[in-house]
């Protein structure tokens, strides 16, 4: 009798591990062009590139990772910006350099910003040797990408954690960068791809941040995001 029940606690576990449901994230256009955004837009256009996903073990009680990331797209930049220059009062000279060198960003590189917590702090250091996380940027076309650059933000500053505010004093801020092309010259989000995510993975399991695009046209609906945890 002991061990039916504990097979069934099992079961109840394995499936309690699996991502807590949600509303469906919406997707997202990854083209380029002129938006007419203004500064109180900004919070909705953060809310649609964002994701968060969790790796939870309730058969432990324990957080292994809640990652939160902030895809930072040519849409995303273009409302950053305008809500930047009404922030610090810029001039329209100021407006146009900034606005095209901060586009002109997104040509070289994926970017994005990231915050993390649960388990040890310390191996949540995505910069260290020894992080408890490997991340890699992935498309449902089959690439995978490591990072380019992973830069630990120590001390976020009053605009980083208003512009980004699910980065609190629990969290641990990164800005992970991919390069665009990978070392065949293919881009590293292939031109066919459906969805595009971050995938965070570890001894304790992985957890996937997943983008859906939406180029306009009927698409098959992509995958939900994957969290699994690993279980004795």
């Amino acid at each position: 009798m002991l061990s039916q029940v504990s097979r069934c606690l099992r079961g109840l576990l394995l499936v309690a591990a699996l991502p807590l449901a949600g509303c469906a994230a919406q997707s997202v256009n990854i083209n380029e062009g002129p938006r007419e955004y203004v500064a109180t837009d900004y919070e909705t256009v953060l809310r649609q590139w964002t994701r968060t996903e969790q790796l939870v073990a309730f058969s432990e009680l324990d957080n292994f990772l809640t990652a939160t990331a902030t895809y930072e797209s040519w849409d995303f930049r273009w409302a950053y910006v305008v809500r930047y220059v009404q922030d610090y009062r810029l001039t329209i000279e100021q407006r146009k350099k900034l606005l095209e060198s901060t586009l002109q960003e997104t040509r070289l590189r994926h970017q994005f910003f990231v915050a993390i917590y649960g388990g040890e702090r310390r191996y949540n250091d995505l910069t260290r040797p020894d992080s408890a996380w490997i991340v890699r940027l992935i498309d449902d076309t089959g690439n995978e990408t490591a990072p380019q650059e992973i830069t630990a933000i120590k001390r976020p500053n009053a605009l980083e954690r208003n512009y980004f505010p699910y980065n609190t004093v629990f969290r641990q801020a990164f800005h992970i960068r991919f390069p665009r092309t990978g070392p065949d010259g293919r881009p590293t989000i292939s031109a066919q791809a459906k969805w595009f995510g971050l995938r965070f993975a570890g001894a304790q399991g992985n957890n996937e941040l997943i983008w859906k695009i939406d180029d306009g046209a009927v698409e098959p609906r992509a995958p939900e995001p994957k969290t699994v945890a690993q279980t004795p």
